[in-house]
C-alpha cells in the first residue's frame, strides 16, 4: 500500500510514476477522501472537546440551582455527543474507503525499471551457456519416449480436468529430486532457513502481499473463506504480519518447497500442451525480509541464488529485467530468469524474483524498531521463485534428450537418484 503522506507532499510524482505503469492519475481522487477523512476526524474532535467543556459546566449550573443553564448546557452534551458519534462514523467510513482504494493501486516502479507497455519491451541483462545444437529435431518434454509412461495428462484429466498432471516412476523421481536439490542448494549455499508452512490461509494474508483485493479470480477460495496459495510467498512474508522486529534480527532470509494453486484465469488457449502452465504445481520459494535501504542489493543478491540454481543444473538461461507495464502488482522492480527449451525453441520464464520496498509491509503493518532507537518503521520484502519445479523438469528433459530417446540428466542431481544418470527410452532410471 501507499504512503499517504507522500502523496499530499507530492501528488503530481506519485499520479507520473503511476502513468509509467499504465495506470490514470489518482492523486486527486485520493487526497479528496484523505481531506474529507481529515475533515471529519477534526470535527469529531472539536466536538469532542466541546462536550467535555459542557459536562463540566453542567454540575455547576446544577450546584448554582440555574435550571434553565442545567438543562440547555445538557442538552448541549447530548448534542455533542451525537455529533461526535456521527462524525466518527463518517471518518471511520471515509477510511475504509481510502483504504480500499489504496488497496487496489500497483506500487510504483523504481527510477532503474525500463518504460514499455508490455513483455516485448522487457530489456535482457545477461545470458548465460549456450543452447545445444542438436543433429536431430528435438521434441517438447511431453513427447519424450521416456516421458510418455510416467506423465499422465489422461488420467489426470480424469481426477481434476484439465492442466493437471499425474506424474509417475522415473519422471516423478526426478522432479522430487530437483525439489530436493534446489532446498539444499538454498540453505547450504545460500544460508536461506528452511521454512515449511501452510498452503490454506486466511484473506488478510492474500491481502497483505496483494493477490486481494484485485486478483481473487486468480486464485481459490475455499468454502469456509480459506484462500489456497498461489506460492508460498504468501506464507513466508506475511510470518511477519502485524509485527514489530527487532532490526537486529534481519535481513530474515526463507525458503519453502510447497504446493501452489492458481485459477490461470485470463490464460485459456496459452500453454495448453504439457505441464507448462498448471492449476497445480510446485515450487521453491525465496523470501526476503529486511531493512528497507537494504531491498537493491538483497534483489541483487536473491537473483544470483536462482541463477545459480539454473547453472548447476547446466541450463542456458538469460536475465531480464521487466519493463513498466509487464511488472507484478506489487512489485517495484522484476528480474525474470528464463530458461532455454530446446523443444520449444525459445526461452521461458522459470522464475521471477521482485522486490517490493515497503509496499507489502505497509498492507500486512510489519514493522522493524531500529538497534539505536527512534520510531518503527515498515520492512522492506522480496520474493522470488528459486525455481518453479515442474518447469525445471520440463527443462532438464528437454534439454538432456538424446537421440535414441533416452534423457541425459545432470550430475548435480545423481546423488538424489540414487547415483543414476539417465532416463531411458523405456522411462527407467539407469
Amino acid at each position: 500500500m501507499h504512503d499517504i503522506r507522500a502523496i499530499r507532499e507530492n501528488p503530481a510524482a506519485w499520479d507520473a510514476a503511476l502513468s509509467r505503469r499504465g495506470a490514470e492519475p489518482m492523486s486527486s481522487q485520493v487526497l479528496a477522501l484523505d481531506e474529507a477523512r481529515r475533515a471529519a476526524i477534526h470535527a469529531a474532535e472539536t466536538a469532542q472537546a466541546e462536550q467535555n467543556k459542557a459536562s463540566k459546566e453542567v454540575g455547576k449550573a446544577k450546584a448554582s440551582g440555574d435550571e434553565a443553564e442545567f438543562e440547555r448546557l445538557r442538552a448541549l452534551v447530548g448534542q455533542k455527543k451525537a455529533e461526535v458519534a456521527d462524525m466518527n462514523e463518517q471518518a471511520k467510513a471515509l477510511d475504509t474507503q481510502l483504504t480500499d482504494l489504496l488497496m487496489g493501486v500497483p506500487n510504483l516502479p523504481l527510477a532503474t525499471v525500463p518504460d514499455g507497455a508490455d513483455e516485448a519491451d522487457n530489456v535482457e541483462l545477461r545470458r548465460w551457456g549456450t543452447p545445444r545444437a542438436f543433429d536431430f529435431t528435438p521434441k517438447e518434454h511431453y513427447d519424450l519416449p521416456g516421458v510418455l509412461t510416467g506423465m499422465d495428462f489422461e488420467t489426470a484429466a480424469k481426477l481434476s480436468g484439465s492442466r493437471f498432471v499425474v506424474l509417475k516412476g522415473a519422471v516423478a523421481r526426478i522432479h522430487r529430486a530437483l525439489a530436493q536439490f534446489m532446498l539444499d542448494t538454498h540453505i547450504d549455499d545460500n544460508d536461506l532457513q528452511e521454512t515449511w508452512a501452510p498452503v490454506l490461509v486466511k484473506p488478510e494474508m492474500m491481502y497483505g502481499t496483494g493477490q486481494l483485493p484485485k486478483f481473487g479470480e486468480d486464485s481459490y477460495e475455499t468454502t469456509n473463506g480459506w484462500w489456497l496459495i498461489p506460492t508460498s510467498e504468501v506464507t513466508l512474508t506475511n510470518t511477519v504480519h502485524g509485527d514489530t522486529v527487532e532490526e537486529s534480527t534481519l535481513p530474515r532470509r526463507l525458503t519453502a518447497h510447497s504446493q501452489c494453486f492458481r485459477s490461470e484465469a485470463g490464460s485459456a488457449g496459452r500453454d495448453t500442451a504439457g505441464m507448462l502452465r498448471q492449476h497445480q504445481f510446485e515450487k521453491v520459494e525465496m523470501v526476503t525480509i529486511c531493512h528497507p535501504d537494504a531491498c537493491e542489493d538483497e534483489h541483487d543478491r536473491m537473483t544470483r541464488c536462482a541463477e545459480a540454481i539454473l547453472e548447476k543444473l547446466g541450463l542456458p538461461y538469460r536475465t531480464m529485467v521487466l519493463c513498466t507495464g509487464d511488472m507484478g502488482f506489487g512489485a517495484q522492480k522484476t528480474h525474470d530468469l528464463e530458461v532455454w527449451l530446446p523443444g520449444q525453441n525459445a526461452y521461458r520464464e522459470i522464475s521471477s524474483v521482485s522486490t517490493c520496498g515497503d509496499f507489502q509491509a505497509r498492507r500486512m503493518n510489519a514493522r522493524f524498531k531500529p538497534e539505536g532507537g527512534g520510531k518503527p518503521g515498515f520492512v522492506g520484502t522480496l520474493n522470488g521463485s528459486g525455481l518453479a519445479v515442474g518447469r525445471c523438469l520440463i527443462a532438464v528433459l528437454e534439454n538432456g534428450q538424446q537421440a535414441d530417446g533416452s534423457v541425459s540428466l545432470p550430475e548435480a542431481l545423481h546423488p538424489y537418484l540414487g547415483g543414476k544418470t539417465r532416463l531411458t527410452a523405456e522411462g527407467t532410471l539407469a
